[in-house]
């Protein structure tokens, strides 16, 4: 896929997401009597520029699309008309100020709600039985007693719907003490009890890295076999220069037999960077090319791929559980969705700084791109999830108490509530020093991530 791609999708995404958050801030204190002078999605240079209303706000549209920004009339940053003082930012209680401040985080976690609720009203929500699949020998898995075939009921007795939230579950237990009891259902109807047991708190923190989780356990969830046959074959890839196309029976790769698409997966994957001779079959005829393997980072690691897809699919009816939801139905499951995202983020924040998590799990501008353009390509319903996940995060982010970002703001406030009046100016840029390097630090540590997985 292009960097082209890449960075159109990433800006898309970012630019909606921080125009909803900063609509929140303008909605809000418009609603609240501030004077609003400048909206702008975007630092830096302006693109797009016009002045409306009575109060001659400016609407930008500006040349870096990392941010937004909306201004307020404020007293601190110059003299202010006399009739306008009691618009300014300064003037108005602290209460008012602080709803403001929330409105932007509000509005990411609010639209991320509506984005799940329309997609839960219309499509319902498809979930995944899980099934246990592959149980690897001496692993923690099977130490632990778990089967193949064995479905997960529970987790540390919480139940479970689906595969979603045996992985939520998972990752909450691993971050925290490292043992998770499973509530199973064996083949044969009985049930049974397996614990999950990681002593080692070095090895719990690989765990919560992205793809470890169940590479670490030992196991993964059960999905039928798929044939070796050539799904979608991406128009710009190296299959397709090589002449393969969809509906094309992998024979041989180097010579040796392919047992099905996983099967082609794996040795793909393990020759990143390789060129390989690939035996295949259509209309009754074999046909061998030779295919360069592109290099690409997965989950920090370099794989192989030459960019096809799986053909389709069909799960058995016994393991998907399908639910429709009428329109308060759905309203609620996004809701209850949307916060249990957001509290799984915010634990695992939590546990980042503690040493629980790793910090690996920090992803930049790169990581965020390259999301959002296989989002984007794999059909607008993967792009809005994308999205979901994205706004809520960007939610969650502002509410940190770091005095650059809204939270550290609304801190200040609530400061100057309990104490009658306002921190000192030597305070509040000390404060937003400490804010500033803080910021720095945790995008330092995203870029050197991006950057890691790229050159992994």
């Amino acid at each position: 896929m292009s960097v082209i791609w890449y960075a159109m999708w990433f800006i898309v995404a970012v630019s909606l997401l921080v125009t909803v958050h900063e609509f929140g801030h303008f909605w809000v204190a418009r609603r609240l009597g501030f004077k609003v002078l400048r909206f702008s999605v975007g630092f830096g240079k302006p693109l797009l520029s016009r002045v409306a209303g009575a109060d001659r706000t400016e609407y930008v549209v500006a040349a870096i699309p990392l941010g937004g920004y909306v201004k307020l009339l404020d007293e601190r940053e110059g003299p202010v008309a006399p009739e306008d003082l009691a618009r300014s930012f300064t003037r108005k209680p602290p209460w008012q100020r602080i709803v403001v401040l929330l409105a932007g985080p509000a509005f990411n976690i609010l639209f991320a709600i509506l984005v799940l609720w329309g997609m839960f009203w219309v499509n319902g929500v498809d979930e995944v039985k899980p099934i246990v699949g592959d149980v690897v020998q001496g692993s923690v898995a099977a130490k632990a007693g778990l089967r193949s075939g064995d479905e997960i009921k529970s987790v540390n007795g919480a139940p479970v719907a689906g595969q979603k939230d045996v992985v939520f579950g998972l990752l909450e237990a691993m971050s925290s003490q490292g043992n998770a009891a499973l509530s199973v259902r064996g083949k044969d109807g009985a049930a049974r009890l397996a614990t999950l047991s990681v002593p080692d708190s070095a090895q719990r923190v690989r765990l919560t890295e992205i793809n470890e989780l169940f590479r670490g356990l030992g196991f993964d969830f059960w999905y039928p076999p798929v044939p070796a046959v050539l799904g979608p074959v991406v128009s710009d890839g190296p299959a397709a220069h090589a002449g393969l196309k969809a509906g094309d029976r992998i024979v041989a790769i180097q010579g040796v037999p392919v047992k099905d698409f996983r099967d082609i997966v794996a040795r793909i994957g393990a020759h990143p960077g390789e060129s390989l001779d690939i035996t295949y079959s259509r209309a009754g005829a074999e046909h061998t090319v030779r295919v360069p393997v592109a290099n690409e980072d997965v989950g920090g690691k370099r794989v192989g791929r030459i960019r096809v897809q799986q053909p389709a699919v069909t799960l058995p009816d016994s393991i998907l559980l399908h639910s429709d939801f009428t329109l308060p139905a759905a309203l609620g499951r996004a809701s209850a969705e949307a916060w249990n995202m957001t509290v799984l983020q915010a634990r695992l924040f939590g546990r980042m700084l503690t040493g629980h998590a790793s910090m690996k799990n920090l992803g930049g501008p790169l990581s965020i791109a390259e999301f959002a353009g296989e989002s984007a390509e794999a059909g607008v319903a993967s792009f809005m999830g994308f999205l979901v996940l994205i706004s809520l995060s960007l939610g969650f982010l502002n509410l940190l108490p770091i005095p650059i970002l809204d939270g550290g703001q609304i801190v200040f406030q609530l400061v100057e509530w309990l104490k009658g009046s306002p921190l000192s100016e030597r305070a509040q840029a000390f404060g937003q020093q400490v804010g500033i390097a803080l910021l720095i630090l945790l995008m330092g540590v995203a870029l050197f991530n991006d950057i890691a997985r790229q050159l992994s």
